[in-house]
């Protein structure tokens, strides 16, 4: 695939990416606390999120795989950031929810697992194919920036969904009000550190393709960050009035 091509897929992507951000401000995407019936089949919610994660680790490596980069290379660095999120997220991750008997839609499922497809691709043929990167890059601005953005952002986000999850006990299903830290200020911040955590990818990779997965995940998340932060409301009429949805003090 020559580049001209390839940065045109990556434009289709985003386009879609965009009617998506659109769409889901009208549908709640129906899994978690927001699953209905009417989806058609469903699947154990853990299995599920193994399905949905792992899959962008096997698309990733099928791609990189053709021209793997060197060790201690800027490119493999990125590459172990990427690894890195992916194994917590279908390998560690789903065995701590406490969700037993949960079923998710298969279609929710099938979704995300055609998203992390797409997202393995572009950045492991990207990777592969066409990305340079001097030993200098380790110095540039960008790349500690944005480093600094992707490890924060992923501290947040890892810090406050098992905060979420402690608030269950063993056995337990319902749902509470989260207090403490950030929850203090947002309703979402663990949806608001994966955004950060990829915006500073898309930063310290200071590609097409880390910017297209970035605005995915925007387009993804805070529509559902609006959707929890509405549904919160609704469930308890004691919920702080002072908290935002996702951006302290704006939103």
């Amino acid at each position: 695939m020559s580049l001209e091509t390839f940065r045109l897929v990556i434009l289709v992507w985003v386009a879609l990416g965009a009617i998506v951000f659109f769409a889901l401000r009208f549908i709640r995407a129906p899994f978690g606390r927001h699953t209905t019936s009417g989806w058609g089949p469903t699947l154990d919610n853990h299995l599920g999120w193994i399905l949905m994660e792992a899959t962008v680790l096997v698309v990733f490596f099928l791609f990189l795989r053709e021209k793997l980069p060197p060790l201690g290379s800027p490119v493999a660095l990125m590459a172990g950031f990427f690894v890195a999120h992916y194994l917590h997220r279908s390998l560690i991750f789903p065995w701590f929810l406490r969700t037993r008997g949960k079923q998710m839609p298969l279609l929710i499922a099938l979704s995300a697992m055609c998203f992390n497809t797409m997202n393995g691709f572009l950045l492991g043929y990207y990777f592969a194919h066409f990305a340079e990167y001097p030993a200098s890059w380790f110095s540039d601005w960008r790349f500690v920036c944005g480093t600094a953005l992707f490890l924060g952002g992923a501290a947040l986000n890892i810090y406050t969904d098992y905060r979420l999850i402690r608030l269950r006990k063993p056995g337990e299903t319902g749902y509470v009000i989260p207090t403490g830290g950030a929850f203090e200020w947002v309703s979402c911040p663990n949806l608001l550190g994966e955004m950060i955590e990829w915006i500073g990818f898309a930063l310290l990779s200071w590609s097409l393709p880390g910017l297209a997965f970035a605005f995915w995940t925007i387009a993804n998340l805070a529509p559902r960050a609006w959707a929890h932060h509405r549904w919160y409301q609704e469930k308890f009429r004691a919920y702080p009035k002072h908290r935002k949805a996702l951006i302290p003090f704006i939103w």
